[in-house]
């Protein structure tokens, strides 16, 4: 006979039958979620954002990508130290200061030298002619930036030392206004800030980088991030090759990205890609011996507090 618990029996059975069989490998071999946060400046890494790969790349391994942007190195190098990102773009100087702070960086790739996108500027009609004239001048630069270390380096190698020019300390817009009104002598300054002065004001280049120092820039993550997740980390670096490499072979069309990104007149931001150098190269001792040489400057003119050991933030074995 029948009972109520039999029928039940039955057609749950049923249904479970009429399921689909549950899979077990492809459950076992679903990848963990991850989240790969990265914090940006308006750049390479913006146009990178722009293009959807990186996404695409990481979707298969389980990793989901978010973007914050930021308007400096040194906030998103703060912003690592918290926890809040992990990985990010910066210049030479940030992560020196980041170090001696006690941030867990890790240098996880660079780009080429790129000594022709920053140099010292004078006004058009300035009787300045020579590195030596500098000897006594106002110079205004960013304090603790990585052209205040071409500076020291300029002066050094065109036999002066740090204390034969006044130094300025202003931010790039402070010191484009005191380059137009006069009341400095000369401005150090990068791109597109150099371009824009070139083109705007009819500034004139008293020397560039070339043959001083190299002006990389870095990608960085944390020594906990790079450690447990250098898979991501290696196509993260390898999609960046890609759109450098874009950008290298169609530098028209890149500038007119960055364009768009920093609200700056096309003609200016094409001068300044015309000299940029494009790529992503692994981290070597070598570089980071660059590094350090920047380090150990800082610490001589009483900018960090302690000497910095950069090979600490070496993300992995090195060549």
């Amino acid at each position: 006979m029948s009972t109520r618990r039999d029928f039940l029996k039955f057609t749950l059975g049923a249904a479970a039958a009429a399921l689909p069989a549950l899979d077990v490998s492809r459950v076992l071999a679903a990848p963990a979620p991850r989240t790969l946060r990265i914090g940006n400046q308006k750049g390479a890494l913006s146009i990178l954002k722009g293009r959807g790969a990186l996404e695409q790349r990481l979707a298969p391994l389980g990793v989901n990508v978010t973007w914050t942007e930021f308007n400096a190195g040194p906030v998103q190098l703060e912003a690592l130290n918290v926890g809040s990102i992990d990985f990010g773009d910066v210049g030479e100087a940030p992560p020196i200061f980041a170090q001696a702070a006690g941030a867990p960086l890790a240098y996880v790739a660079a780009t080429p030298p790129r000594p022709r996108s920053e140099a010292v500027l004078v006004p058009r009609n300035s009787t300045l002619r020579d590195v030596a004239d500098l000897k006594g001048k106002r110079v205004a630069f960013n304090r603790g930036s990585n052209v205040h270390y071409f500076l020291v380096q300029l002066l050094r190698k065109h036999g002066l030392d740090y204390a034969d020019v006044r130094p300025v300390f202003l931010s790039p817009p402070d010191a484009r206004a005191a380059f137009e009104n006069g009341s400095i002598d000369a401005w150090v300054i990068w791109d597109p800030f150099y371009a824009a002065a070139q083109t705007n004001l009819g500034a004139r280049v008293l020397a560039d980088a070339s043959g001083v120092v190299g002006n990389r820039g870095f990608y960085f993550s944390s020594q906990k991030f790079a450690q447990q997740n250098a898979d991501v980390i290696r196509i993260v670096i390898d999609e960046i090759a890609k759109t450098e490499e874009w950008g290298k072979t169609h530098r028209s069309e890149y500038a007119a990205e960055l364009a768009k990104l920093w609200g700056l007149p096309a003609p200016v931001v094409q001068q300044a890609v015309d000299r940029n150098e494009f790529g992503a190269v692994p981290i070597t001792k070598s570089i980071l011996g660059e590094q350090q040489k920047i380090a150990d400057t800082f610490l001589d003119l009483g900018l960090v507090p302690r000497r910095v050991d950069v090979l600490q933030a070496a993300a992995s074995g090195l060549v």
